[in-house]
């Protein structure tokens, strides 16, 4: 086992020196996060303790079983914290409006459940909402929570997994702006990642909602992803 593994299990086991330690030693990493949401009218200082908080977590979440490196973990982990903060605190701005159409749409989205006895299709939901699939796909990004770089799809799959999370850690930052990514692809292939990814479904859910068939979705997805990994230089 290597040194920082035999860190984090101490650490993970409750040794606060040792956790002291990590975070010593990964300092570089912490900043490096914290430094994109500078301007976000959080202090610097407040922006390292959110991040600080964000790595113990990943501390005590990491598995050793995943074979991945432990910043790949950490980085989500400390970027989530302080998204949260922000997104709890309005410097995270989502409008009034769309909060209300959101709001307006799952409670849509659930009622046409209950009455289907299965998810709604877009279209259904589209001419219930009298909005447009565009309309919908824009709202439902926006007010979806910003955590889901490691929501699990309904075939256990993660969208930074799937796009490719390895490299250097400053490559690692970049790819937390997969969102604003999501924003310039095509409609469907938008919608299509947007319920897979963000929504957690399978490729034959995504297929019912959408009102295409699961060759179609896998052919979206797979174009979604294709351009995301153009987008973020991979």
């Amino acid at each position: 086992m290597s040194e920082t593994f035999a860190l984090l299990e101490r650490a993970q086991s409750g040794d606060n020196d040792a956790c002291r330690e990590a975070l010593e030693e990964n300092k570089g990493l912490i900043w490096s996060v914290i430094s994109r949401y500078q301007g976000r009218g959080v202090e610097y200082d407040d922006l390292y303790q959110l991040g600080c908080i964000g790595f113990i977590k990943a501390v005590k979440g990491f598995d050793f079983t995943y074979g991945t490196q432990f910043s790949t973990y950490a980085v989500p982990k400390i970027a989530g914290e302080i998204r949260r903060y922000l997104r709890d605190n309005g410097a995270i701005k989502v409008g009034r409006s769309d909060r209300e159409k959101g709001q307006m749409l799952w409670t849509l989205r659930e009622r046409l459940r209950s009455r289907l006895g299965r998810e709604a299709r877009l279209s259904e939901l589209a001419e219930a909402s009298g909005m447009t699939v565009e309309e919908i796909a824009v709202i439902e990004l926006a007010t979806t929570p910003p955590e889901s770089l490691q929501q699990e799809t309904g075939d256990g799959l993660t969208l930074e997994s799937t796009i490719g999370m390895e490299g250097p850690e400053e490559n690692l930052v970049e790819r937390i702006a997969l969102r604003e990514a999501i924003d310039d692809l095509p409609e469907r292939e938008r919608y299509t990642i947007l319920l897979r990814y963000y929504k957690g479904l399978t490729q034959a859910q995504t297929a019912r909602i959408i009102g295409v068939s699961q060759v179609q979705v896998s052919r979206l997805e797979r174009k979604g992803l294709t351009r995301l990994r153009e987008i973020l230089g991979e």
